[in-house]
């Protein structure tokens, strides 16, 4: 007989819909612990835009995979995936003596999502600084352009706006003088149950807006300079897009406070929607919408799976 598969909760959804206080309630409840899925709360100092979770928030329920790498430093989804299979390994086997307890996956990133839960096999191009400086100095749109020219199957899957995504695609191509390959998959290691909290256009809106002006009484803009003061350039700042790409544009004058918070409220509406773009695609998610019975039907799935 096969040996069953270890189990594995994922929790997701587009940005401030809820997944953080949603994941604490059910992780308290089902004796879990929280392998983040977010591919800027990796980095230390990036804790107000980032919405990175405290300490007394988190109820007492242990969290991996934050504060992992300085923001002056890359990471990728390749090194996300390996260190969180073998977080997610050492929540399922416990040192001796040890309380077995259940791995919950929890985040937005789509793609850090799919490497862990698929086990996607990743092309293994090392990067190429000044190739990607290089193309750094490119538009967007000729970015794509470039892509759609020497890899057009690539092209019509990506992010066309995505900067790093168009560039490390770019990178596979002219490095390995070939298509970038269809993401394979491994054989399944985890029984896997997703739950994804699905929110109107105009719910996450609102949730946006109220998010974003709670974290600039916050200190988010003290944080960006800090960040720069600890030597992350304004460049890196704005490659981690949204919130530090305006706040660092503001800090340089290059464009007016007011101007700042638009643009920060624009691009988050538009990332989500492209979150939701990336989750419809997988019909295993099991969405829950009613704000008041999430908590219910979430106990009510996981209690089923965990049998």
């Amino acid at each position: 007989m096969k040996k069953p598969l270890p189990k594995l909760v994922v929790i997701l959804g587009p940005t401030a819909s809820g997944k953080t206080a949603l994941s604490i309630k059910l992780a308290k409840k089902f004796k879990g612990e929280i392998v983040s899925a977010d591919s800027r709360q990796v980095y230390r100092g990036m804790d107000i835009g980032t919405g990175k979770i405290t300490k007394k928030e988190m109820n007492g329920v242990p969290h991996y995979l934050l504060d992992v790498v300085s923001p002056k430093t890359r990471f990728t989804v390749v090194q996300y995936q390996k260190l969180a299979l073998k977080t997610i390994g050492k929540i399922l086997n416990p040192p001796a003596g040890g309380e077995n307890k259940v791995p919950f996956l929890v985040g937005g990133t789509g793609f850090y999502i799919q490497a862990v839960v698929e086990g996607i096999l990743i092309p293994k191009v090392k990067p190429d600084w000044q190739l990607r400086s290089n193309l750094e100095k490119l538009e967007t749109r000729e970015l794509f352009n470039k892509l759609k020219k020497m890899d057009p199957r690539r092209a019509r899957t990506i992010e066309r706006k995505n900067r790093r995504r168009l560039i490390r695609a770019l990178e596979i191509v002219i490095k390995s003088k070939k298509p970038v390959p269809p993401l394979r998959k491994k054989l399944p290691q985890f029984k896997v149950l997703m739950i994804g909290i699905k929110k109107s256009s105009e719910e996450i809106k609102k949730l946006i807006k109220k998010r974003l002006l709670k974290r600039l009484k916050r200190g988010m803009v003290a944080e960006v300079k800090r960040l720069k003061k600890q030597g992350v350039s304004w460049k890196r700042l704005e490659e981690f897009g949204l919130e530090y790409r305006h706040i660092a544009q503001y800090l340089q004058d290059k464009i007016t406070y007011q101007e700042m918070i638009n643009k920060i409220q624009k691009e988050s509406e538009q990332y989500a929607k492209r979150q939701m773009t990336w989750f419809k695609r997988d019909n295993r998610i099991h969405w829950i919408k009613n704000e008041k019975q999430n908590k219910k039907q979430a106990e009510k799935l996981i209690k089923t799976f965990l049998l």
